[in-house]
């Protein structure tokens, strides 16, 4: 593929926001079947204005419920629409995402659901790049609590789009974003020790140092929940880096 296309379904961080879906991206381009980049709650309907839900595959970097909690309804659209898709969608994630998103969808409360009616599970494996029809994916292992991953996206022509998931700093953070064309970068806290955990996510000043210590070309925030202000951390990460800044919004496309 000669480039691609990020459609931002959803980008409230941890919660749904009165304005925005909780975490989701629709990467499409030139001949590639097209992705979903996260999956939480409020992202099947985003889809539909863009794509065919059931003729999609997706990406999870992790399992905490703002990135996944839709996949429930996305089992639902495959399973019982009059006009099912044929075949299974793929879908890379942590290594026992068949237990868990099985268990949120299940019937009953302790019993799972095998979702492998539906879904074609394959575990992301930390360093180690994979081709999705022409688009070559590395993942990075994130400093987030559950088992979780930054992934670098690299088009044929060489353009590279790297995604945080959710994270705190950490070494492997600057290996994903070194060099990016884009870094699309969480930032959920203004940079306060005082008013966050460690070792959750980053702040506006985390996320433009991160992108001036990279090299990057280019930083869009993400996942800023409704609590936090977004006009602060557009500052806070304009204050460490010099490029282009830019606060992702529903219903936005850049190119790659």
């Amino acid at each position: 593929m000669t480039r691609m296309r990020l459609t931002v379904l959803g980008c409230s961080g941890s919660v749904g926001g009165p304005d925005s879906a909780a975490s989701g991206y629709l990467l499409t381009g030139p001949g590639m079947t097209p992705v979903v980049l996260e999956f939480g709650p409020g992202i099947l309907g985003a889809l539909q204005r863009y794509a065919d839900p059931g003729a999609v595959n997706i990406f999870l970097t992790h399992l905490h419920a703002d990135h996944c909690a839709d996949i429930s309804g996305l089992l639902v659209w495959r399973r019982y629409h009059p006009n099912p898709p044929s075949g299974r969608a793929v879908l890379y994630a942590p290594e026992g995402s068949a237990l868990r998103l099985g268990n949120a969808s299940a019937e009953v409360g302790g019993e799972t659901d095998d979702v492998t009616d539906v879904l074609e599970l394959r575990p992301w494996i930390e360093g180690e790049p994979l081709d999705y029809e022409g688009l070559s994916i590395t993942p990075y292992r994130m400093y987030h609590p559950p088992e979780s991953y930054g992934l670098r996206f690299t088009t044929d022509t060489g353009k590279v789009f790297a995604y945080t998931g959710d994270t705190a700093v950490c070494d492997s953070l600057l290996d994903l974003a070194r060099g990016a064309d884009v870094l699309m970068a969480e930032a959920s806290w203004t940079h306060d020790p005082d008013n966050r955990p460690p070792g959750v996510h980053m702040s506006g000043v985390e996320a433009g140092r991160t992108a001036r210590e990279a090299g990057v070309g280019e930083l869009l925030i993400t996942h800023i929940p409704p609590w936090t202000s977004r006009e602060e951390i557009i500052a806070e990460a304009k204050s460490e880096f010099s490029g282009p800044v830019h606060a992702v919004s529903p219903g936005e496309v850049f190119d790659f």
